[in-house]
């Protein structure tokens, strides 16, 4: 079977910047599971993906653009010590946790004080053109509760 609209998907991946060091990869774990057409995966690893059968292994580079899209400088916030969640003592470069409107989300800790810290709410991996080593472990047609749900259910994928 081919991965397309409505196809769970699970694959293994290793996930490297551009001088080749690993930044992350699930192998050794289960593989992950996403439900393909619903935009639950990155644009550029769908794109890539689409067409492909279990059993398959490619790398792929993408830009930015394609995964955790350019850096935006201005996307800096003060905000206060007390709602990084992670750490107890914060110093620059560190990654914590804010609780926002949206949900929680990652934030790279710039400057910190006393009371209050600046914050870069880029993704950690924003700007980077990144190479992925891709293994499909499964394709198979999406149940309709999980297309009416919008996601992959069962292992590596949603739990309810």
């Amino acid at each position: 079977m081919q991965i397309a609209d409505n196809t769970v998907v699970q694959f293994n991946y290793t996930l490297k910047d551009e001088d080749g060091q690993v930044l992350d990869t699930n192998t050794g774990k289960s593989p992950l599971a996403y439900l393909h057409g619903h935009n639950n995966m990155m644009e550029g690893l769908e794109k890539v993906l689409a067409g492909k059968s279990e059993g398959d292994s490619f790398t792929v580079t993408l830009p930015p653009a394609e995964t955790y899209g350019e850096r935006d400088e201005e996307l800096t916030q003060r905000i206060s010590v007390k709602h990084l969640q992670g750490a107890k003592r914060w110093e620059p470069g560190m990654a914590a946790v804010i609780n926002t409107e949206e949900g929680q989300r990652q934030v790279t800790v710039l400057k910190v004080g006393k009371f209050m810290a600046d914050v870069d709410l880029n993704h950690p991996l924003a700007g980077l053109t990144l190479t992925f080593d891709l293994e499909v472990v499964g394709v198979r047609a999406a149940t309709e509760e999980e297309i009416a749900h919008g996601h992959a259910h069962g292992e590596g994928g949603h739990h309810h």
